[in-house]
């Protein structure tokens, strides 16, 4: 019998609820007692909470209620949700208190070793997300549900916090977490388009019964960064930004969600960015002040003036009259 017949045969045997030796899973199967060890073993490592009992009436039997469970995990795929869950409960994820009972559910279906094991990883990590006395979890659960059973949504808004709130219908395609915030992409009535909405900007949301079609290949994420990221109207002005520095300073630069997207060559000590040059006067000072002496710009030489400009409002701002 191959070897994974094997080791599943002895599972199904633990799974009797009946302490049983290796002995007899041995004569059982017609294998040597060294290989059921292995076996045991095996099934242990995959994450099977065997118990093994010591002592003239020992055996092995299975955690109590194992045999309830529809599938089982290793101790790093169980580490990897544990990790999962922290990341989630810290951006404020809606779901939290299935996912509770989901964590609860992998420890009880593992063994003091593994549950042991578990811990140390898990204890090993934590997630520091930006403090907010705002629980969004209520409107995210009726924006998973709406877009899940694709039905339209009545929110009321309120795009600027100064405003008045409006009152509109939306069909949402996706939610989204970014930059430490939720948001929600669909078709807004009121607009005739497609829009994204800051949930926390939302005063009030009502599932209604009238359902939607989402768009057939629609990307919610290629539309989110489109409309996060300035159009460049005029390729004619297209102009390089070069700016020198060391490399560690470069590297942040680069990686920024604005001026990454624009890099066209990167070298250990220097980086060239394509955009137009009304954006790289209207933008790009702000994004560069804060490495000081630590980056040098090399091109456009407009740019140097910009930042000059930018620095002598700073100062003049704060100086003491």
């Amino acid at each position: 019998m191959p070897k994974i017949d094997n080791i599943l045969a002895i599972l199904w045997m633990l799974r009797s609820g009946e302490k049983i030796t290796a002995k007899q899973i041995s004569e059982k199967l017609e294998i040597n007692i060294r290989t059921v060890y292995r076996y045991i073993d095996t099934l242990s490592t995959s994450g099977v909470p065997i118990i093994a009992h010591t002592g003239h009436n020992g055996g092995y039997t299975l955690l109590n209620h194992f045999i309830d469970a529809p599938l089982f995990f290793d101790y790093e795929e169980k580490t990897s949700l544990f990790h999962a869950a922290v990341f989630a409960e810290e951006a404020g994820y809606y779901g939290g208190e299935a996912l509770n009972r989901a964590i609860s559910k992998l420890s009880k279906y593992s063994n003091q070793e593994q549950e042991t094991k578990i811990n140390q990883h898990v204890t090993s990590l934590e997630v520091i997300s930006r403090w907010s006395s705002l629980s969004l979890e209520p409107y995210l659960k009726e924006l998973e549900q709406a877009v899940a059973g694709g039905f339209t949504v009545k929110i009321r808004y309120n795009k600027t916090g100064k405003e008045p709130t409006k009152y509109r219908s939306v069909d949402p395609y996706r939610i989204i977490y970014w930059n430490d915030k939720w948001y929600v992409i669909g078709f807004c009535h009121l607009r005739n388009d497609i829009r994204s909405f800051r949930v926390d900007r939302m005063e009030n949301l009502m599932l209604t019964e009238k359902t939607f079609s989402r768009p057939a290949n629609f990307s919610a994420r290629d539309f989110f960064m489109k409309n996060l990221l300035p159009t460049i109207e005029d390729k004619e002005r297209i102009t390089s930004l070069v700016i020198n520095g060391n490399p560690k300073a470069l590297g942040d630069i680069c990686q920024h969600w604005f001026l990454g997207h624009y890099l066209q060559e990167r070298t250990p000590n220097q980086a060239v960015f394509l955009l137009e040059e009304n954006l790289i006067h209207a933008y790009v000072p702000h994004l560069l002040l804060p490495y000081g002496k630590s980056i040098q710009i090399i091109e456009p030489v407009s740019l140097k003036k910009k930042l000059v400009e930018v620095l002598s409002e700073l100062i003049k701002f704060h100086q003491v009259k």
